[in-house]
């Protein structure tokens, strides 16, 4: 009787080499989703996507417009009704490439050096896609594919999938599956197999305070006028007490907190506070009293200012009191948290504390709910498996700290979890200047993919 596991094992070896030069193919594509300037090279790369899925053998491909960029559909459906059905997501677009002359090689010039293949997208999240699409194809060699899968690929992830939520709730029988298999994520290490199971949500604002009517000499009206950079300063930091707790009114009101079995295994996680500082380069860290870090960055709220304009920024000096101000804030949310809530708080902190003196107003520019899937689930366990058997160890379970809207999206529309995997790195500098991915790894994480295939069936 044929070994069709194996057989799968050894097609993706035999074609290991056909694969990096695929994926190079893919890499070399600029697909850039903001800016007009990115139009071709979107439009190249879901070409590309769409023929590679015709390729391997999936049926009903199409690329579908959006008011933005479009989507890639694929479809293997052969297992039947009775069989499982899993959708595959990913995204074909990717961060801009500045600043470039960072670069050792260039962005859209994949370049493999020693164990790594450096340009944009080779981590986030070209290589993924091509880790779930190649594991299909090598299982579909090996006649092992028994269970249904479905691909949904988007061109806008990195602009925060402005039109996917209307194309799930559009196109509900068409991606109905019962588990959604997401490998926008990574791995803690590279001998260290991971699976995330919460992410967290997202709420952001732009807050702008206005004083007087135009700039004014600080030295004729300073001390005199309310100066609207130190307000919004004042503001900003009037948002965390002294333990790093967040302040606005009723913040913590719907948090779900971990229980002492979650941050148990949560405490098992091979990353200390050291790597925190040598990732960050910062000198310390800092964050709400009463949990670790780990704990912190993936299981509690938070609120950062992202960027902070107001008066004259050039080189030299100006003594200027600014007319105005304005700041960039988003908060990272956990379950239960609704982000249209929390900017209602924002709104409420602001009415509260801003003085006389300035008019403000807050801009809810982005939200998307945290989501949190069972680890225990038959897909998580498949999983869980394969990557044992490559890696030879049990893959740990983590929270993300990030935001992957999508996520809650398939939750709210489609009703299904789903089981978020990836075989990035963290040191793979993902939208930042010499993106890379880890060769060894993305190869064992392909055949991961194929032993979790063989397990559901």
């Amino acid at each position: 009787m044929p070994d069709n596991r194996q057989n799968a094992l050894d097609y993706l070896h035999t074609n290991q080499d056909r694969y990096l030069e695929e994926l190079k193919e893919y890499c070399a594509i600029a697909s850039i989703s903001t800016g007009s300037e990115s139009t071709a090279g979107i439009q190249q790369a879901a070409e590309w996507t769409a023929e590679k899925l015709k390729a391997i053998g999936c049926t009903n491909v199409q690329i579908i417009p959006s008011k933005g960029h479009p989507f890639v559909y694929g479809e293997i459906t052969s297992a039947g009704p009775d069989a499982p059905t899993l959708l595959f997501y990913g995204h074909y677009d990717v961060q801009p490439a500045d600043p470039l002359e960072l670069w050792e090689t260039g962005p859209f010039e994949p370049t493999v050096r020693g164990e790594n293949l450096f340009g944009r997208g080779a981590s986030d999240m070209k290589g993924q896609n091509a880790a779930c699409i190649n594991a299909v194809e090598a299982t579909i060699q090996a006649e092992g594919l028994a269970v249904n899968v479905k691909f949904l690929i988007e061109g806008e992830e990195e602009v925060g999938s402005p039109n996917m939520q209307a194309f799930l709730e559009a196109n509900k029988d068409m991606l109905a599956c019962d588990v959604s298999i997401n490998p926008d994520s990574g791995m803690l290490g590279k001998d260290v197999p991971t699976i995330n199971y919460a992410l967290r949500g997202l709420s952001y604002f732009e807050i702008r305070v206005q004083g007087p009517a135009i700039d004014l000499h600080s030295g004729m009206f300073g001390g005199t006028v309310l100066n609207p950079a130190n307000e919004l300063a004042r503001l900003i930091g009037g948002m965390h007490d002294e333990n790093g707790r967040i302040t606005l009114p009723g913040f913590y009101d719907s948090v779900r907190e971990m229980d002492a079995e979650e941050r148990a295994e949560l405490a098992r996680l091979p990353r200390t506070d050291a790597d925190f500082l040598q990732q960050s380069g910062s000198p310390v860290l800092w964050g709400e009293a009463g949990f670790t870090s780990i704990e912190r960055v993936g299981g509690r709220p938070t609120l950062d200012v992202n960027g902070f304009l107001s008066g004259f920024v050039e080189p030299g000096q100006k003594t200027v009191l600014p007319a105005k101000a304005m700041a960039k804030i988003s908060t990272r949310l956990v379950p239960d948290q609704d982000p249209d809530e929390v900017y209602k708080q924002m709104v409420q902190y602001m009415e509260a504390n801003a003085r006389p003196g300035i008019t403000w107003e807050v801009e809810y520019m982005s939200g998307s709910p945290a989501s949190i899937s069972a680890r225990d689930s038959k897909y998580a366990r498949a999983l869980a498996a394969g990557l044992g058997t490559v890696w030879g160890k049990r893959p740990v379970f983590y929270r993300v700290g990030g935001s992957v809207p999508v996520v809650g999206d398939m939750q709210q529309a489609l009703g299904v979890d789903s089981v978020l995997t990836g075989f990035g790195l963290p040191d793979d500098a993902i939208h930042s200047p010499n993106e890379k991915m880890h060769l060894p790894t993305w190869r064992k994480g392909t055949e991961a993919l194929v032993h979790m295939l063989f397990n559901l069936a």
